[in-house]
């Protein structure tokens, strides 16, 4: 194994262990701008959220999770390709919200919800609540490593690519109308 492949894999397993504590989020709201204000999100109620800067709908909870504050069940892990079966089986099942188009945000997208003045997680608590401090896929491989895709951290917000055979967390995401 080499040490690249030693030091990511030593990473995510602290990330790992670090992800199964509860920790409180903290933000420095004095010192730098909100990057994902509440306003800038319509929340209908239905468990999507919908960001108007990017037109993008979320579920709001993570994969695995549901109820009005994300609290019931337990958010689950997947491997890259079981991050876009996942998907693939929320719309095979009738869908969510009345939609049956999710799929896994490019890690683009899913950059685009992380709240730059807080950490642990890095996210809009308010309107993306119970989310797991620690990584989640995005749909976007690694262009000269196709044993590897992109994720992004809602521990600290950093995003770097890591094997696909790991197992990581899933937000979904359709384009907005």
């Amino acid at each position: 194994m080499s040490i690249h492949k030693k030091i990511i894999y030593a990473c995510c397993l602290l990330m790992a262990f670090n992800s199964t504590v509860a920790l409180a989020q903290t933000c420095q709201t004095a010192t730098i701008p909100a990057t994902t204000p509440s306003s800038r999100f319509t929340v209908p109620g239905n468990g999507t959220v919908t960001d108007t800067k990017t037109g993008l709908m979320w579920k709001q909870c993570s994969e695995g999770l549901s109820g009005a504050d994300c609290s019931v069940g337990g958010a689950g892990a997947y491997t890259w390709q079981g991050a876009l079966q996942q998907a693939q089986t929320v719309n095979a099942n009738g869908g969510f919200a009345g939609y049956s188009d999710w799929r896994v945000p490019n890690v683009k997208e899913l950059r685009s919800i992380t709240e730059r003045q807080c950490y642990d997680p890095t996210i809009n608590v308010a309107v993306f609540p119970h989310t797991v401090s620690s990584l989640y896929w995005s749909s976007s491989p690694v262009a000269n490593y196709s044993g590897y895709a992109w994720n992004v951290s809602f521990g600290y917000g950093h995003d770097h690519w890591y094997d696909k055979n790991f197992s990581y967390y899933v937000r979904l995401v359709r384009s907005g109308q």
